[in-house]
C-alpha cells in the first residue's frame, strides 16, 4: 500500500491542510521514504491549472495564511513545516551561530551574508528586487544567486513568504510572478508563533514524540539520518 493509499487523495487545500497539521513536515515532491508529499497525494491534472484545486497555489498559501513555514529546508527540496512544529524544527535544525559568525568561520558563503542582510531591511522582498539590489542581475550571476537563497533556507535563515505579482516601471503587471522572501523570525513573529523554549536536544526529543505513531519507522530513520540528530 502506498502512502497516498493510506491518506487518500487531497482535492482541496482544506484537505492538505489537515495533512500538514498532523504530518507536520510535509515535502512538495517525494523525499522521504514512507512519507507522504503534496505531489504524491494530489492529482496532477490539478497541477498548474491557477484553480482552486492547484496545489502549486497551495504551497504560497500555506505560508501566507500563517499555517505552514515553506522553503527548501531538507537537501535543498521545498518543504512545509506546520506552526506547531516550526519553532522546535528551527531549534533542532538551524544554526545557533549568526550567519555573520558562520561567514567568519567560513561556513557561509558572502553572497548568502550580502542576501540576507538585504532581506532584513526588505522584509517581504521578491525575487527580481533582490538580485537587483545584491548586484546579481546579470545572467552570469544566476546561479549563484539561487545557490545563496537556497542555502539560506536550508540553514533556516529565511523561509519563502509568498508571491508577488511583479510589476513594470509604471506600476503595472509585468511577467509571472515571483517568489518572496522573510527572515524566519520575522515570519514567525508576525505568524504570532513563540520561538521553542529549550536546547536543540530538547526540540529534537519533542519533535520524535510527534512523529512516535504517526510517522512510518522507515521515515523516522531516514530523518534522524539525514538531519544528524542522535
Amino acid at each position: 500500500m502506498t502512502v497516498a493509499d493510506e491518506q487518500g487523495i487531497v482535492t482541496t487545500f482544506e484537505e492538505m491542510a489537515e495533512v500538514v497539521g498532523r504530518m507536520g513536515i510535509v515535502p512538495l515532491a517525494a523525499l522521504i521514504p514512507g512519507h507522504p508529499s503534496v505531489n504524491g497525494l494530489t492529482l496532477a491534472e490539478n497541477w498548474h491549472t491557477g484553480s482552486e484545486q492547484d496545489p502549486w497555489g497551495w504551497r504560497v498559501r500555506f505560508p501566507g495564511e500563517g499555517l505552514a513555514g515553506y522553503g527548501k529546508f531538507i537537501k535543498k527540496k521545498a518543504v512545509l513545516v506546520s506552526r506547531e512544529w516550526l519553532p522546535a524544527y528551527l531549534a533542532a535544525a538551524g544554526s545557533t551561530r549568526t550567519l555573520e559568525e558562520r561567514y567568519d568561520s567560513g561556513l557561509a558563503t558572502k553572497e548568502a551574508l550580502t542576501l540576507l542582510q538585504i532581506i532584513r531591511e526588505q522584509e517581504g522582498i521578491e525575487t527580481r528586487q533582490l538580485r537587483a539590489m545584491a548586484d546579481m542581475k546579470a545572467k552570469e550571476k544566476k546561479t549563484a544567486f539561487d545557490n545563496a537563497v537556497t542555502e539560506l533556507q536550508g540553514m533556516l535563515d529565511i523561509v519563502i513568504s509568498g508571491v508577488k505579482q511583479r510589476l513594470n516601471a509604471d506600476g503595472e503587471p509585468n511577467g509571472w510572478n515571483s517568489t518572496s522572501y522573510e527572515t524566519t523570525g520575522r515570519w514567525m513573529h508576525e505568524a504570532g508563533m513563540m520561538p521553542f523554549e529549550g536546547t536543540r536536544e530538547e526540540a529534537i526529543a519533542w519533535l520524535r514524540s510527534q512523529m512516535d505513531g504517526v510517522w512510518t519507522p522507515e521515515a523516522i530513520a531516514w530523518i534522524n539520518k539525514t538531519l544528524g540528530w542522535k
